[in-house]
């Protein structure tokens, strides 16, 4: 059976609010993390999604990020007049880091979606002060003098952990697409990146933030 989880606009309101009073609470934050890289198709160029129903699929290592990657995205899409939606199928296959399948554009098809916006969020550098740091980065192993990056956001884990007591902080990147659904196009893909922090939610929020804002010059919202 197919569960649908759909954002209204009444429900989702307060979220939207607290999404813009959280951004300017953080405008120094939400300012200081950076689109590395962005491309658009320009077969879809002045289409803008108002309007449609899109499948929200967040991947990430914890469940926690996940969740607050969906509820951040679904938000902001209120705010643009996107109808968001998640189905149970999307949660499964994330949780075991897969990407997405032939059964996500299923899902997307039973319900109604028009596109898919997926993000894959993970650790991109770890920075201890002081002292090394031992990564395990996506895609690989690494050591350095103070930071690891990894070569980059996938669908794997990326952990880092000092040698010792130092202090640690984590800086996060987001991969996030945006696929037509009915012709399995790749409509626009941006990478996000914020500087290191303990406060992950805080990093989430700047990478929705972003990539949201990146969607938005490039014309889909």
């Amino acid at each position: 059976m197919l569960h649908v989880n759909r954002f209204e606009s009444r429900t989702w309101a307060p979220v939207a609010m607290t999404l813009l009073g959280l951004c300017g609470l953080l405008v120094g934050g939400c300012a200081s993390a950076a689109v590395q890289a962005q491309w658009a198709d320009p077969l879809f160029a002045g289409r803008p999604l108002r309007g449609a129903t899109v499948l929200v699929v967040c991947n990430a290592h914890a469940p926690a990020i996940q969740r607050i990657c969906q509820d951040q995205i679904a938000g902001r899409m209120l705010m643009s007049g996107i109808r968001p939606v998640m189905v149970a199928e999307a949660d499964l296959i994330t949780a075991q880091g897969e990407q997405i399948t032939d059964k996500i554009f299923a899902a997307a098809r039973r319900v109604g979606a028009n596109a898919l916006w997926t993000a894959t969020i993970a650790p991109d550098i770890t920075v201890v002060s002081p002292g090394p740091t031992v990564g395990f980065g996506i895609g690989g192993f690494g050591t350095a003098g103070g930071w690891y990056r990894s070569s980059g956001v996938g669908g794997g884990i990326g952990v880092g952990f000092p040698v010792g007591g130092e202090h640690v902080n984590t800086a996060y990147a987001a991969d996030m697409t945006l696929t037509d659904v009915e012709t399995g196009r790749l409509m626009w893909s941006s990478k996000i990146t914020t500087p290191a922090s303990q406060d992950v939610t805080e990093q989430v929020t700047q990478l929705v933030e972003v990539g949201v804002q990146s969607a938005q010059q490039a014309g889909f919202l």
